[in-house]
């Protein structure tokens, strides 16, 4: 099987400051892609952390940045098959980002994992989100 690999940037993301792309579409012969999302994190497009500490605003950005990296693949959150949440307070935040995940993911939802860490590269990030979805089409 043949693949083709695009990074995904889109419009209003921060650069990464680090070596990997917010997301990498791959296509495959049939059509359909993978699409990998980075972890992202509830930053502005200059880096500046937004709602710092308040896990439920961080989750509906994370989510908004995780939406628009799926809409340059030509997908949406329905797309998902994949999530994995950092959490650096379950305990305290897990109420707050589950209700966020239950309000924007369709059905069927994606797998899910759910972690704790003790820290994100960002200070001021309690919640960063990662995910895998399957988009149809050319992108």
């Amino acid at each position: 099987m043949t693949s083709q690999k695009t990074v995904l940037l889109p419009e209003g993301h921060s650069k990464p400051i680090g070596r990997y792309s917010p997301g990498i579409r791959v296509a495959a012969s049939s059509g359909a892609g993978l699409v990998f999302i980075s972890g992202q994190v509830a930053t502005d497009d200059h880096g500046n952390v937004l709602s710092p500490e308040n896990a439920r605003e961080q989750a509906r950005v994370v989510f908004g940045r995780i939406e628009q990296v799926l809409a340059a693949a030509g997908g949406s959150l329905a797309d998902l098959v994949s999530v994995t949440i950092y959490l650096t307070d379950v305990r305290r935040d897990f109420p707050a980002v589950s209700a966020v995940r239950n309000e924007v993911l369709a059905d069927p939802p994606p797998a899910s994992v759910l972690v704790e860490v003790a820290a994100l590269a960002e200070t001021g990030c309690v919640v960063e989100i990662s995910g895998i979805a399957i988009v149809e089409g050319e992108s």
